[in-house]
């Protein structure tokens, strides 16, 4: 068999960079651990096969193993996030192909888009990050046709409602909680959202990850960043002292649960202060975890009482998702945004766009799937 003439460095580069242990990447490759070390080491020469599959389950080019050095990889959109005061020197693997990925969807959207003559977005910069809460809050609950809290029905609903009537605006909001495969999950601990601003298609991711009462807020917080005309990942940190993230959590606080509303039914002299939650998520109809930081922000309740909350609200999570889930074409349909999922099946369907490159923009979808998923979408 033909030896592949490969720096071993790179090998242990590219199963670092994925994240991935030395037990659990020996096993995707088929062999022992003391095989793989091998490997890495350069004491056993491996085959071009090996390691093209090597550089296939370490999520890396086959290319990249030849280099004499790893290449500097950086996220191309501003870093928004906090920890310990600094924004979080290595992306993941999963991080960066995501934003890669969603780079790749603008670039063909916006070109789409011209070439139908359509105009720029009147939302991307409408506001700066100087401008008040209270009037960025207030155009864009009247961009968006909303009142100041729904009446009726529950959060999730209200989330539904908001990313159509976002999505009606022009801005693509994308949602999903791993790369394609369980094994590539998107990490809330490493980011909660992020925005790509553009003049012609601006994008919000949610992780989806996150519980579910969280993307509510992440959702109104990315869209937040088109309206300033801020692209940026951010983590929700509660204690970032960045002024776009700090007047984008406030906006997002704001438009959800308006400040004097729930003051005036805050009761501070109950027992537990999340005997509070059960009424005013009747009221607001938003999550508990929104009105929970809203009781952050406004100083009902300390850094320590939310964080206890919070992971509380985790662990249930993590326990209410496992079972079946949706069919994969539902799932699609819910990660991608419906008009860029429609634009990309119409194109291809009408032979303006060759399947292969129509299932690459779908996140991977098989050309033989893209009818059906055309069926789902009312295509």
């Amino acid at each position: 068999m033909t030896t592949a003439n490969i720096n071993t460095h790179m090998l242990t580069w590219a199963r670092e960079r994925s994240g991935i242990d030395v037990s659990d990447f020996a096993r995707k490759c088929g062999v022992t651990e003391d095989r793989l070390l091998e490997w890495e080491s350069g004491k056993r020469t491996m085959t071009f096969n090996q390691a093209m599959r090597y550089a296939e389950k370490a999520h890396v080019p086959f290319g990249y193993l030849f280099l004499i050095k790893p290449p500097k990889e950086v996220l191309p959109i501003p870093d928004l996030r906090t920890l310990e005061g600094r924004g979080v020197q290595r992306p993941s693997a999963e991080l960066l192909d995501l934003v890669k990925l969603m780079l790749q969807r603008q670039e063909w959207y916006r070109e789409y888009l011209q070439q139908h003559f359509a105009e720029t977005s009147p939302y991307v910069s409408r506001f700066c990050s100087s401008d008040s809460v209270a009037a960025i809050v207030e155009d864009m609950r009247a961009c968006l046709g909303v009142e100041a809290h729904p009446t009726r029905g529950k959060w999730d609903d209200y989330y539904r409602d908001l990313v159509q009537r976002i999505e009606s605006l022009g801005i693509l909001v994308m949602r999903q909680g791993d790369l394609g495969h369980h094994t590539r999950p998107l990490r809330v601990e490493e980011f909660r959202g992020f925005a790509i601003v553009d003049e012609y298609a601006p994008i919000i991711f949610v992780n989806h990850s996150d519980a579910l009462g969280a993307r509510l807020f992440t959702l109104i917080h990315e869209l937040c960043h088109i309206w300033i005309g801020q692209s940026g990942i951010s983590d929700g940190d509660t204690n970032t002292h960045r002024q776009e993230e700090v007047l984008c959590n406030a906006v997002a606080a704001e438009f959800l649960v308006p400040a004097e509303e729930f003051r005036a039914l805050w009761q501070q002299d109950l027992q537990r202060w999340e005997d509070n939650l059960p009424a005013l998520e009747a009221r607001f109809h938003v999550s508990t975890w929104a009105l929970a930081r809203r009781a952050l922000t406004l100083h009902f309740i300390s850094n320590d009482q939310y964080g206890r909350y919070i992971a509380e609200q985790k662990s249930l999570h993590k326990q209410r998702t496992r079972g079946s889930g949706p069919t994969y074409y539902q799932t699609k349909k819910a990660q991608i945004s419906r008009p860029f999922s429609r634009a990309v099946v119409g194109e291809a369907l009408s032979g303006q766009l060759l399947l292969r490159e129509a299932g690459e923009l779908l996140g991977g979808m098989k050309p033989g799937k893209i009818e059906t998923f055309a069926k789902e979408l009312g295509v």
